[in-house]
């Protein structure tokens, strides 16, 4: 946690530091890490990072992120494969541990799930959110006694898997998947394909308090806006075990998460809303996005921005978009806020991720080989990525929406 006076320094010295140095460090798989560098000469902000244009088997895709944070929260990734892609947005809070262990686990959950059962499902895609939410809880227990609070880390966690013509999403929190599609002619619309798990609703609100009947804390408004038990925002996510489990209760420890009452069962939910669909002729793209996107810029605006614009940097595109409207909105220009430093934007913008998927529905005809890969959220190297030990799968073409 940095103090007033280290957020004060840092906010002087960032810029001129991010000029000088490339801070590069190694993650456990080996790759070089960029510190949410960009690499772009093109673009001055030190705490963006992006990657333009890699190709999947549907399409190409367009990857960036931008930190505000003092420590970098979001982490993602996208996964490329013959006859399939995923993507994974997992916006962390409390800290990164959760979010980054989504990131090196839910992916290798699905992959098992999907070669034990020669198929890609929904209900694979539920045992693999069901198994990071059970390993992550696993080092909860662990770390709890020496580092209580860990049971206050969680993340939301947003999954889109398109396997051979066939769409599927999961999510909890309030990430958003939001597809753009032709309408007639030439005319762009946006679909949300998630619901929001945030109590900003009224519908979350009331199933909440449908759901605990006794509860009369259950949600409540605090510092400005509604919250469960008037201390967290959204209602579904991985992790924070203190509002699951009367054994991690921090009332003792801090007064951020102090609960009005005894917690005597869960009230954050674990899973995921699914949704799943044949792809259409007119779907043309999808975006995967941490809400702090969403909080600047409309669905509507973020497809039209990606249907108009070229699809080199469209990803970045929209992240500048929304630090533009972040900046305006405390009377400053995006460029005035690209001086200042992690942490200290955090004031400003939260962290955000952005994952644009292209569409194009004519290489489905042409079969074409893509490289099997693994792109990571501000990792720069290139790996390889888990599909490739699902030669041979098959999808499931019965299975329908739960």
């Amino acid at each position: 946690m940095f103090s007033c006076l280290e957020k004060f320094v840092n906010a002087l010295w960032d810029p001129v530091r991010n000029l000088y140095t490339r801070n590069k460090n190694r993650d456990e798989g080996g790759r070089i890490t960029s510190n949410y560098m960009n690499r772009n000469a093109s673009d001055d902000d030190p705490l963006l990072w992006c990657k333009d244009l890699e190709k999947h088997y549907y399409g190409e895709f367009s990857f960036a992120m931008v930190q505000g944070n003092a420590n970098m929260e979001d982490h993602s990734q996208v996964e490329t494969g013959k006859n399939a892609t995923f993507a994974g947005v997992y916006d962390g809070h409390g800290g990164s541990k959760a979010s980054k262990y989504i990131r090196d686990h839910l992916f290798a959950h699905l992959m098992s799930y999907i070669k034990e059962n020669g198929t890609m499902s929904e209900t694979n895609l539920k045992n693999a959110f069901a198994a990071t939410e059970n390993g992550f809880f696993s080092l909860v227990e662990v770390a709890f006694r020496e580092e209580p609070l860990v049971a206050a880390i969680g993340s939301c966690c947003l999954v889109g898997v398109i396997w051979n013509e066939k769409l599927y999403i999961a999510n909890l929190g309030d990430s958003r998947a939001v597809k753009g599609h032709l309408q007639g002619s030439n005319e762009i619309v946006a679909q949300q394909l998630t619901e929001d798990h945030n109590v900003s609703s009224k519908d979350i609100r009331e199933e909440l308090k449908s759901m605990h009947p006794d509860d009369s804390n259950i949600v409540y408004q605090k510092r400005g806006a509604w919250r469960i038990k008037g201390i967290i925002q959204v209602s579904r996510a991985i992790g924070d075990a203190y509002l699951k489990k009367p054994e991690y209760t921090l009332d003792q420890t801090s007064l951020r998460f102090r609960l009005p009452e005894p917690l005597r069962e869960a009230v954050l939910r674990d899973d995921p809303s699914m949704y799943s669909r044949d792809l259409q002729p007119s779907d043309k793209f999808l975006i995967f996005a941490s809400d702090g996107l969403w909080e600047h810029v409309t669905n509507q605006g973020a497809v039209e921005i990606v249907y108009n614009y070229p699809r080199a940097g469209i990803a970045r595109r929209l992240l500048e978009l929304a630090l533009s409207e972040a900046a305006r909105k405390f009377e400053m220009t995006y460029d005035e806020l690209k001086k200042y430093g992690k942490g200290t934007r955090r004031m400003y913008h939260d962290d955000i991720t952005v994952v644009v998927i292209f569409i194009d529905n004519e290489l489905l005809k042409k079969k074409v080989d893509v490289p099997v890969m693994s792109v990571l959220g501000g990792v720069d190297n290139i790996g390889p990525s888990m599909f490739s030990i699902l030669q041979g799968t098959k999808p499931n073409e019965s299975e329908t929406v739960d």
